[in-house]
């Protein structure tokens, strides 16, 4: 009977072997993760369950019983040491996996401090899996003192999270503004100021020179330009890697984690990968997206192709982020951009609309649903509105899907 094989069961993972069984594959398929829990799905973690909002049973994707149902093989708390390509082997402990076709969906790593530089102290937290935030969550309490270091989106929860729990929040950026990676100083303009209006200290060109502590725990954090923020407990937020470290042993071509084509298949041909881990051609690009629909829709793809359907994988970017009582949704990937229209929307709504050019690459929205879905639609047409059009407010959108 055929074997797949799968590595990582986190959402990528799991939407694979769903979709493989949901396409008619009836052979053997095991879904190896190295965590405890059942794969679950990880945006809530450092909102709702983190407010304590969410109990730990709704953030599994499925119950149990699927994989039994689906005659799955689920091997959770399960760490593969090797994988050996030339004999198709996994390797975990003493123990060898036999498999036909392997998938990685190994996810990503969040970056840590060094150690150098109290890292590993007491109360130093990332926001990453379920373990993570279960450690962290003990700490967040009404008066407490948090440093969150890094601006970009992980950064901006995590503060917005801390004060809607009363605790007092400084927050380092390294670089000119927040959000200088992923956004326009429009959007990074927006949330410094809803983030300063419930409280949050936002501290830009400022880095973090060390932590430190009494006991092995975090007391303070000294920043580069000498001042010092005395804390209970510290925040990294600096962003993630790939987790393609397995592949890079095991011989697979890497490239900003593990490269694939079109159809996902990596250098070797009975491996793929999809999620975090997995980079792949994007418009004359390679790029590796860091997202939940990515995850999902990849994944999918790349079952298909394990079954050998050879279809191609077209991205459609979007992501969102939760803060406070603002939801953000971006619609395509702003690199290259270099002109931003603002649409002002009723009831605080707004969106900002990226141009290269004339051309409509992504857009930002906040709190604003219809300018969001017009725009994602647009994008995946190749369409781009006139900026005058965009940038009126009175002017009706929904005709621009039509033109």
């Amino acid at each position: 009977m055929t074997h797949i094989a799968v590595i990582g069961a986190g959402q990528a993972g799991a939407s694979l072997v769903a979709k493989l069984r949901n396409s008619g594959f009836d052979g053997e398929i095991t879904l190896i993760g190295a965590e405890e829990a059942l794969p679950y799905q990880r945006p809530p973690l450092s909102k709702a369950y983190l407010l304590g909002e969410m109990e730990l049973e709704r953030l599994f994707l499925r119950p149990e019983s699927f994989y039994a149902d689906q005659n799955i093989t689920l091997r959770l708390g399960t760490k593969v040491d090797a994988i050996d390509l030339a004999k198709k082997e996994i390797h975990i402990g003493a123990e060898v996996l036999h498999y036909d076709q392997l998938a990685l969906t190994t996810g990503s790593h969040p970056r840590r401090l060094p150690a150098a530089i109290g890292g590993d102290l007491q109360g130093v937290f990332v926001v990453r899996d379920l373990k993570d935030v279960d450690a962290m969550a003990p700490s967040v309490t009404e008066g407490a003192r948090t440093l969150i270091v890094g601006g970009g989106y992980i950064g901006l929860e995590a503060a917005a999270v801390c004060a809607k729990r009363g605790v007092a929040v400084t927050l380092v950026e390294m670089a000119d503004r927040i959000l200088q990676r992923v956004a326009a100083p429009e959007t990074s303009d927006y949330f410094r100021t809803v983030h300063t209006a419930h409280g949050v200290t936002i501290r830009e060109g400022i880095g973090l020179t060390r932590l430190e502590g009494e006991g092995g725990k975090v007391t303070r954090a000294v920043l580069t330009d000498g001042s010092v923020v005395e804390v209970d407990f510290v925040v990294v937020g600096v962003g993630i890697a790939p987790a393609s470290e397995l592949a890079e042993a095991a011989g697979l071509a890497i490239e900003n984690g593990i490269r694939t084509d079109e159809f996902g298949r990596t250098s070797d041909a009975s491996v793929w990968a999809a999620g975090d881990c997995a980079s792949f051609p994007y418009k004359g690009n390679r790029i590796r997206l860091e997202s939940v629909p990515n995850a999902i829709d990849q994944a999918e793809v790349v079952a298909q192709n394990m079954l050998g359907a050879e279809k191609t994988y077209v991205a459609t970017p979007w992501f969102w982020s939760d803060q406070y009582d603002v939801k953000l949704q971006i619609a395509g990937l702003n690199s290259g951009y270099d002109n931003v229209v603002t649409r002002q929307g009723e009831g605080g709504q707004i969106s900002f609309w990226y141009y290269h050019g004339d051309q409509l690459v992504a857009v930002d929205a906040m709190n604003d649903p219809r300018a969001y879905m017009v725009a994602k639609r647009l994008i995946e047409a190749g369409k781009s509105p006139d900026k005058s059009v965009v940038a009126d407010a009175s002017a009706d959108l929904k005709p621009l899907l039509k033109a």
